[in-house]
């Protein structure tokens, strides 16, 4: 009788001249079986339609086999244990650190005073803050890392794009934090200021922090988690009692806030907006790669809560840095925007030994969590057979070197201008393509499986593993902010204003381009394949 069923419905299916539903091993579950989909037809409506069942893996007294995924494999709820406080560590962590005193300075170099300074980046936090939380809410619902929720708007091979851009990014900044971190041993090690001469020692220090680092990324997110929690208040500490000295220095903050701007009404605006723009780009790669940390968090209300306190957390370090920063002018007679040159004139040995611990404990902290995990995840995605963690974590500190940060690092213009204003209209097309896919095109709605398979017939598939869609919108929104780049590099010495307009917005114009025009290609595919059923 079975056997007879089995044919009569087998025939029928050929009648319709319909594709057979095929099963495949899922990777999540070494010993599930799962399908695709499963037909449905309604002969009074002449239509036809596709769900796919969740079926519960069997179940085996036998060892699973390892998962192919690895690294990547989403974090089971048992094992999401980030509080909102190991969160706001985190960014406390990110926060304070030398990259972030360095754009505070810089804002005073440029000519802002340090309200126009603490105001434009609590702002800029506060606009990024939206996009960090939307982007982090899937990770947290299916304890996802980045390189697997990209596959759902570019494809389980198409992700790999948006991943290794974010991963070149970070390896930049991994270069930059460790040239910092050298830099903090040599002027405070050998009491010497930098020149051509001192190259050769200032590079082995920066080899000798390099080094460091890699001790505590060889012990995975465990060991990044536990430095996190308990560095950040002693880095509160630290950062008070450098705001302390200047205060009592200075003799008090009146002289320190005082300063007027050095910039008109016209200047201002014209300072403003790039400044703006970077201070988004700072923060801009994180919020994209935030899914490899909130896939650990017990619920969205502990992303959320660790996480709004950025604004503030930023708009505080900011101030202290900008106060400091005025006090110098006051105590030395020049403005001193770099904290390390600052601490070596400050004080005896006990506080060069204090002021070494605090930046080597504030440069780590923001540099391994910041610029190892996205492209060591990254590089997992792509071959996770190849590469471990910890093997992508070598890889990425090696690329480092070869950014030469000691050339980023030559002048604030260069560092606010030219890299973080730079490489916002790469991560800027990533954000706005994913939340458009994720909230506009996908409704929220994402299968956990099928995100890790790599069939034709997954649901992410789309055309060899690319979605042309999310590539069209990318190369959409990084276009218009070519033109300005290289006309900033000095490679283009005339262009349109309109594209120098677009290059000093260049996250706001690139992510908002983007997501719209993948929006519109993916509705308007979706209403051309509803139409052809229709028919």
């Amino acid at each position: 009788m079975e056997s007879t069923c089995l044919h009569l419905r087998l025939s029928h299916h050929r009648s319709l001249r319909l594709p057979f539903p095929r099963c495949q091993i899922s990777p999540l579950k070494p010993h599930s079986i799962s399908f695709p989909s499963t037909l449905h037809f309604s002969p009074l409506h002449s239509s036809f339609s596709y769900t796919r069942p969740k079926l519960l893996p069997l179940q085996s007294n036998s060892n699973p086999n390892p998962n192919p995924e690895g690294d990547l494999a989403p974090i089971p709820p048992s094992d999401r244990t980030f509080t909102a406080w190991d969160l706001a560590s985190l960014w406390i962590g990110l926060v304070v650190g030398v990259p972030s005193y360095y754009l505070a300075g810089s804002l005073v170099d440029l000519g802002m005073s340090w309200l126009q300074g603490v105001s434009t980046v609590f702002l800029a936090n506060a606009l990024l803050l939206i996009p960090l939380l939307l982007t982090a809410y899937p990770a947290t619902s299916l304890g996802i890392p980045f390189p697997v929720l990209a596959r759902a708007s570019f494809g389980p091979r198409g992700s790999h794009i948006p991943s290794l851009l974010r991963a070149f990014v970070a390896c930049g900044w991994f270069g930059i934090e460790s040239w910092i971190g050298g830099q903090t041993l040599f002027l405070l090690l050998f009491n010497s200021s930098p020149s051509p001469s001192s190259f050769r020692l200032e590079f082995a220090c920066f080899l000798l922090f390099w080094f460091a680092q890699l001790a505590i990324v060889l012990k995975g997110m465990d060991g990044i988690r536990a430095l996190e929690k308990y560095a950040a208040p002693i880095l509160i500490v630290l950062v008070s009692s450098l705001l302390g000295w200047a205060y009592f220095t200075a003799g008090g903050f009146g002289p320190m806030l005082s300063l007027p701007s050095r910039l008109s009404s016209s200047q201002f605006w014209a300072v403003f907006f790039p400044s703006l723009t970077a201070n988004i780009s700072f923060w801009a790669t994180v919020a994209i790669n935030i899914p490899d940390f909130t896939r650990y968090a017990r619920s969205q209300k502990d992303q959320i809560l660790g996480q709004v306190g950025l604004p503030f957390f930023m708009a505080m370090f900011t101030f202290a840095g900008l106060a400091v920063t005025s006090a110098t002018e006051v105590i030395f007679g020049q403005v001193i925007s770099d904290p390390i040159q600052l601490l070596g004139r400050i004080g005896g040995p006990f506080t060069k030994l204090i002021s070494i611990f605090g930046i080597s404990l504030a440069t780590i902290t923001t540099n391994i969590a910041a610029n190892v995990v996205a492209p060591a995840n990254a590089l997992v995605s792509l071959n996770p057979r190849l590469f471990t963690f910890t093997g992508g974590a070598v890889v990425t500190a090696l690329l480092g070197i070869a950014f030469q940060p000691w050339k980023l690092l030559s002048s604030s213009e260069s560092f606010v201008y030219t890299w973080l204003l730079g490489y916002s209209a790469l991560m800027g097309p990533i954000g706005g393509i994913i939340l458009s896919d994720y909230y506009l095109v996908k409704r929220m709605n994402l299968d956990l499986e099928g995100l890790y398979s790599d069939s034709v017939d997954g649901p992410y598939y789309y055309q060899n593993g690319f979605n042309v869609a999310a590539l069209v919108a990318l190369v959409a929104g990084v276009l218009p902010i070519v033109p300005g780049f290289l006309h900033k590099l000095g490679i283009l010495s005339n262009t349109s204003k309109a594209f120098v307009t677009a290059y000093n917005n260049a996250w706001f114009v690139s992510f908002f381009i983007s997501g719209l025009v993948y929006w519109l290609l993916s509705t308007s595919k979706e209403n051309e394949q509803k139409h052809r059923y229709a028919n």
